[in-house]
């Protein structure tokens, strides 16, 4: 199927300065610590309006936590000087909750930075759509089910959130149709035993209802911290599956494509993996919705993946600081891969720089 996006793949491929950076960094700190992302994933807000059964970030508790606008204003700032080259609002909590949240994404684009969303679409108002839609580069709705009653169900929400959704995002498209912005409208669906029969209903449901330019079916991936356990075992392998993926191929259109992630569903039960990780803590870098700054969203929490807070460094210091010089030590020769989620944000950067550093292929002068 087309994924015009690389959304099953990675995009590292257009940053071969920074990779270049990377490889010659080498086990130079001096050389790390002017590595900046190139993608920073930042948590507006900790609260959700949703309890989904799949959250992976159930045990981080939705706390009411907002991020401060002027600081963050003023660390966006920075970090558009330094190299950050795209910032995704989703997190631990609904983005879109953030009272705030257009004047963030005004503020983000002001400093040169791409802008993004993953939201549940259910707060998603027409002053955001009027103010902030020509500003995003895209914007992917999480829509787990394709009925009032199994998206009800895995969301633990209303079963009229559903319908709602569609609406909200139908408006989207003819706001951005009408105005020629560039913004992609896509949704998402993780597939679960629990929705499994839904999968194609959406799929229609997003193409001819809402006009969406995408719809994304990924994996589940158990995070290795989270309170929910009930989609531990899902198994990928199965015909059904692939059938599935078959089927949904059909509904394409050049306005239109669900994106399989065959790619990703392999790999989730393949033993074969990447023995390093290269992306943390340098390509990438989480902001929580208290303004601690992360190096991977799998380990938020843990203490040894904790660089600073943004309400109290800016984002310069925390990056060159001790402890993410201690985190990068730590990731580069302690990390057992093993305590990883599998299929996380960064699997695939992982394989495309393990192929490059510790498992090239021969005769690579032969192009």
């Amino acid at each position: 199927m087309a994924d015009n996006y690389l959304i099953d793949s990675h995009k590292l491929i257009y940053h071969p300065q920074r990779v270049a950076q990377l490889l010659a960094a080498g086990d130079d700190w001096s050389k790390v610590q002017e590595i900046y992302p190139i993608y920073v994933e930042i948590s507006p807000t900790g609260i959700c309006n949703h309890r989904c059964t799949f959250c992976a970030m159930d045990y981080v508790g939705y706390p009411s936590n907002r991020l401060d606008v002027d600081i963050l204003a003023s660390r966006l700032q920075e970090m558009g000087q330094l190299g950050v080259k795209s910032i995704m609002y989703g997190g631990e909590g609904e983005p879109l909750l953030h009272k705030n949240i257009q004047q963030i994404i005004q503020q983000t684009v002001a400093a040169g930075l791409d802008c993004a969303i993953t939201t549940n679409a259910t707060p998603l108002t027409d002053a955001f759509l009027h103010q902030s839609l020509q500003h995003i580069s895209w914007l992917k709705a999480s829509i787990n089910g394709g009925t009032p009653e199994g998206y009800a169900r895995i969301h633990q929400c209303k079963p009229g959130d559903f319908q709602r959704v569609l609406d909200n995002l139908r408006q989207a498209v003819t706001l951005r149709n009408q105005q020629g912005w560039s913004c992609v409208l896509g949704a998402q669906l993780l597939l679960l035993p629990d929705n499994f029969q839904e999968v194609e209903q959406l799929a229609l449901r997003c193409r001819d209802e809402v006009g969406l330019d995408y719809l994304v079916v990924k994996p589940y991936s158990q995070h290795l911290f989270s309170i929910t356990r009930q989609f531990e075992k899902v198994d990928y392998r199965e015909d059904v599956v692939w059938q599935l993926g078959e089927k949904l191929q059909k509904l394409n259109t050049p306005a239109f494509n669900v994106i399989f992630r065959s790619h990703t569903m392999e790999k989730y039960t393949t033993g074969d993996r990447y023995q390093r990780c290269y992306a943390t803590p340098m390509l990438w870098a989480y902001v929580m919705a208290d303004g601690r700054v992360f190096g991977c969203s799998a380990f938020l929490l843990d203490q040894r993946f904790l660089y600073g807070n943004l309400n109290q460094s800016t984002f310069q210091e925390i990056w060159q600081g001790e402890a993410r010089h201690q985190g990068w030590l730590h990731v580069r020769h302690h990390l057992d891969i093993s305590e990883c989620r599998r299929n996380c944000r960064m699997d695939e950067i992982n394989r495309y720089l393990w192929r490059l550093l510790d498992a090239p292929v021969r005769h690579v002068n032969f192009i």
